[in-house]
C-alpha cells in the first residue's frame, strides 16, 4: 500500500504497536494558510496533514492509539491564526501543533504556545522564530542562511569574488537582503552593488543597469514569483552574460514558465524535492521524497511541493518523538523532539538540539541549474 510505505521508507525506527485502534485518539493540531494569499503553501499543507494522518493509522497508530490531526485554516490573517491557537489550546486539548504556514502569524502565536507549554512545530521559514531558541518552539522549512550559503558556496567554487545583490523590497526579500549582505562579505566576498525592486515592478532594466556598471562576477537576485522572471528577461534584453543566481523563492515550474527561454542557464538552491528523481541512491532522503511526491500525485493529482513537505517533517517529527518518548504527553514530546538525530524527511536531514530548533544544515539544499526548460541537478551536488 503506497501511504503505508512511505511511512515506512521515511521513518524506520517507529514501532507502531497492532491494535484496533480503540483506545483514546493522540490529538495533534495543525494552523495552515488554506485559503487566503497564502493557499498555495498552506493547501498543500493541509492536503499532507491528511494523506500523512492516515498513513499513520493505517500502519497501527501511535503507542497503540488513533492519531487525529485537528487541523484549522487561518485564511493566511494574524488575527485568525491567534485564534486558532486559543482554540487548539483551549478547546482541542492537542498535545503538539504544526503550523502556522507563514512566519507573521507563526511569530504572533508562538507565545501562546510556549505559555502553554505545549510544543509548537512551525512550517514557516524566518529564522526569528527559533533564534533566540524558545524550548517550546521548532521549525521545518530551511532559513534563508543556508539558501546564502549554498549560493556562496558554488559561487566560490567558481572563482568569482564580486557579486552583486537585487532584492525585493518585501519581507522575503528583506530578509534574505540582510542574510546577504552580513555573510557576502563575512565570506570573504566583495560586494559592489546592492539594489533593490518593489513587488509589483515590472521592469527592473534601471536596476540591472546599475548592477552592469558595477562589474560584478555574479549577480543574486532575491524574491518570488513575479519579479525574478522579470530580472531574468531583462538581463537578456540588456544583453547581460554575468551568471545570475536565483533564490529558492522561484525553486518551481511556475518560474520556468514565466521566464521562459531567459531563465535558462539560471542557478539556484533548491528542496531535494525538485530534483529528486535525479538524485543518488545512496542520498538519506531519496526514499522518502519517491515515496511521498509518487504517493501525493496519485492522491491530489498535482505534483507534490516542498511546502507540503514542510508540513510532512512536522507531523512526522511530532510521531518520531512520541514513539522515541514512549510517551504522548506535551512535555515528553517537547523533550523527545530536542533529542531527534537523523531524521530523514522531506525538507533535509534533522538534528535537533537544545542549542537548534531548525536541525538543518545547507545540506537541506542542492544547486540546481534551468536547462532545456527544467531544473537539473549540479554535477557533484
Amino acid at each position: 500500500m503506497p501511504l503505508v510505505s512511505l511511512l515506512i521508507a521515511v521513518w524506520s525506527l517507529l514501532a507502531f504497536a497492532p491494535c484496533a485502534l480503540a483506545a483514546e485518539p493522540i490529538r495533534i493540531g495543525a494552523i495552515v494558510s488554506a485559503t487566503g494569499p497564502a493557499a498555495f503553501l498552506g493547501e498543500p499543507e493541509k492536503n499532507t496533514l491528511a494523506m500523512q494522518a492516515e498513513a499513520i493509522n493505517a500502519a497501527g497508530g501511535l503507542l497503540g492509539r488513533p492519531v487525529e490531526v485537528v487541523v484549522l485554516d487561518d485564511e493566511t490573517d494574524v488575527n485568525k491564526a491567534v485564534l486558532a491557537a486559543d482554540r487548539l489550546l483551549k478547546k482541542e486539548n492537542v498535545v503538539a501543533v504544526v503550523g502556522p504556514t507563514v512566519s507573521g502569524n507563526t511569530l504572533a502565536v508562538a507565545p501562546k504556545f510556549v505559555a502553554a507549554r505545549v510544543p509548537l512545530v512551525s512550517c514557516a521559514a524566518a529564522e526569528k522564530i527559533v533564534r533566540p531558541v524558545s524550548p517550546w518552539v521548532f521549525k521545518t522549512a530551511q532559513s534563508d542562511r543556508l539558501a546564502v550559503a549554498r549560493i556562496l558556496s558554488h559561487a566560490r567554487k567558481q572563482g568569482y569574488n564580486k557579486l552583486a545583490i537585487l532584492t525585493v523590497s518585501d519581507g522575503y526579500g528583506q530578509a534574505g537582503r540582510e542574510v546577504l549582505k552580513e555573510l557576502v562579505p563575512a565570506d570573504g566576498f566583495t560586494l559592489v552593488a546592492d539594489e533593490v525592486y518593489g513587488p509589483k515592478d515590472t521592469d527592473m532594466t534601471a536596476q540591472l543597469t546599475k548592477i552592469k556598471g558595477a562589474s560584478p562576477d555574479a549577480v543574486i537576485c532575491w524574491g518570488t514569483n513575479p519579479g525574478p522572471a522579470v530580472v531574468a528577461k531583462n538581463r537578456v534584453q540588456l544583453g547581460m552574460a554575468t551568471p545570475l543566481y536565483m533564490s529558492h523563492g522561484v525553486a518551481s515550474k511556475k518560474f520556468i514558465e514565466l521566464a521562459g527561454e531567459a531563465a535558462e542557464g539560471l542557478l539556484l538552491p533548491a528542496g531535494k524535492l525538485t530534483v529528486y528523481g535525479q538524485l543518488p541512491d545512496a542520498d538519506p532522503q531519496k526514499a522518502a521524497l519517491s515515496a511521498y511526491a509518487k504517493a501525493y500525485e496519485a492522491r491530489f493529482g498535482v505534483p507534490a511541493s516542498a511546502f507540503g513537505g514542510y508540513a510532512y517533517d512536522g507531523l512526522m517529527l511530532v510521531a518520531r518523538a512520541v514513539a522515541d518518548a514512549g510517551d504522548a504527553s506535551p512535555a515528553a514530546i517537547r523533550d523527545s523532539l530536542e533529542k531527534v538525530k537523523g531524521f530523514a524527511g522531506i525538507t533535509g536531514v534533522f538534528a535537533f538540539s537544545p542549542e537548534d530548533h531548525n536541525g538543518l544544515t545547507a545540506d537541506a539544499f542542492v544547486m540546481v541549474a534551468v536547462s532545456g526548460g527544467d531544473f537539473r541537478l549540479l554535477p557533484g551536488e
